[in-house]
């Protein structure tokens, strides 16, 4: 439940805001950003997903200026954390608007890969990327003070 002025609010997202999604699944991209790229990637991973059975797994997605971190839902376990500067573009799906999802380059291969999650509501997937955008900016900031001294 998201308060009304929750984009005023800076304390929360400094400890991290959770956001409950189910993982949709993982494609890689050519391009660190742009709205088609995502939105062919996002079509791909949902179309692989429909294609299976399984269950989605349910994670905990926090978003704070360190990052992005994963948990599974179910078991606590830490599934992976995303630095704030491997991280090159979010968006919330035009078509499949209840889905949420990242491009950030990957730690071990450095390829391009696009996570993409499906939220409960609408709403829930606009706010995790204006969460994410805010961590941007706050990262940011909090860098440039870092170095302004120097």
């Amino acid at each position: 439940e998201l308060p009304e002025s929750w984009a005023d609010m800076q304390e929360p997202l400094l400890e991290g805001m959770c956001f409950t999604l189910k993982y949709l699944g993982m494609t890689l991209v050519e391009k660190p950003k742009g709205e088609d790229m995502a939105a062919a990637a996002i079509r791909r991973i949902v179309a692989t997903a429909r294609v299976g059975a399984r269950k989605f797994q349910k994670v905990i997605l926090t978003v704070s200026p360190r990052g992005i971190s994963l948990q599974d839902a179910d078991t606590k376990e830490m599934v992976e954390n995303v630095s704030i500067y491997r991280i090159s573009y979010c968006t919330t799906d035009k078509l499949q608007n209840k889905v949420f999802a990242y491009v950030a380059q990957s730690q071990e291969s450095g390829a391009l890969e696009c996570h993409a999650f499906l939220s409960p509501k609408k709403k829930i997937a606009q706010a995790v990327t204006l969460t994410v955008a805010q961590a941007f900016q706050m990262a940011l900031d909090l860098w440039e003070a870092a170095h302004a001294g120097k």
